[in-house]
């Protein structure tokens, strides 16, 4: 099973192009599950019931897990099954019949247009880390990328003098996303007076760089966004994807 699973992992990072996280999770899900079938059931090896699925998804709800979780769980059970049936591995699928369970749709959490202007005038321009600093957080809103697509530019992905960036996002695709003025002249700013200050290696491509002069990490960039919001007074829970929910919102 723990082969299988392996094989249908690599299959959804080569033929499908699924993200490294978005990997991560079903390996996670479905390595769970097996656990299940073999601690809990006895069961010897992939070839499964309806009932013998259902049995785990009854198992995480008496765990107390969300219906988020148990659909995603199911989400990862189905796409392994049709893989296994693909690949003649069984000859049925057990979950062909069975529902995702209905999610409630809540609507994300959004900034006001007066905390967002807060937050992007707490980065002090007259530092190298308040330029660098700005400049991603006016990126950020001004194109609502994701934060793992901010920290994954390069200096080329950047034209600023056509007003646009080429960033790639989940599943390798690759798109051009139009860039507004304010972010065009903080991004230029830290380009001219800052990026160098954190330059070490002067072939290093990565456009937002770290104290050490490498690539900034997600992580990074999360500190740093959470300080910010505590020095402009939000007492909202802020995460970049606050801020990316909020670009859609005020562009609407």
């Amino acid at each position: 099973m723990e082969d299988l699973i392996e094989s249908f992992i690599d299959y959804l990072g080569v033929e499908k192009g699924y993200a490294a996280n978005t990997l991560d999770s079903y390996g996670r899900d479905l390595r769970q599950y097996w656990r299940f079938l073999r601690e809990g059931l006895g069961h010897p090896g992939p070839d499964a019931t309806r009932e013998t699925v259902l049995a785990y998804l009854q198992h995480l709800e008496r765990q107390g897990r969300t219906t988020a979780t148990i659909a995603r769980r199911l989400a990862a059970l189905k796409a392994f099954y049709q893989y296994l049936v693909q690949e003649r591995v069984l000859s049925r699928d057990p979950t062909a019949d069975l529902e995702t369970p209905k999610l409630k749709k809540r609507l994300p959490r959004v900034l006001t247009v007066h905390e967002v202007e807060l937050l992007l005038n707490q980065p002090k321009p007259t530092t190298p880390s308040g330029l660098r600093d700005e400049a991603m957080l006016e990126l950020l809103y001004a194109t609502g990328i994701r934060v793992s697509e901010l920290v994954s530019l390069d200096v080329s992905d950047v034209d600023l003098a056509g007003g646009f960036l080429r960033c790639v996002g989940k599943g390798n695709r690759e798109r051009i996303v139009p860039v507004g003025s304010a972010a065009v002249r903080a991004v230029s700013s830290y380009l001219e007076r800052a990026r160098g200050e954190f330059l070490r290696d002067p072939h290093e491509t990565s456009l937002f760089l770290n104290q050490q002069g490498r690539r900034l990490t997600r992580q990074g960039f999360w500190k740093i966004i959470k300080r910010y919001a505590r020095q402009a007074g939000l007492d909202k829970p802020i995460t970049p994807h606050v801020l990316r929910h909020s670009f859609a919102t005020h562009l609407l």
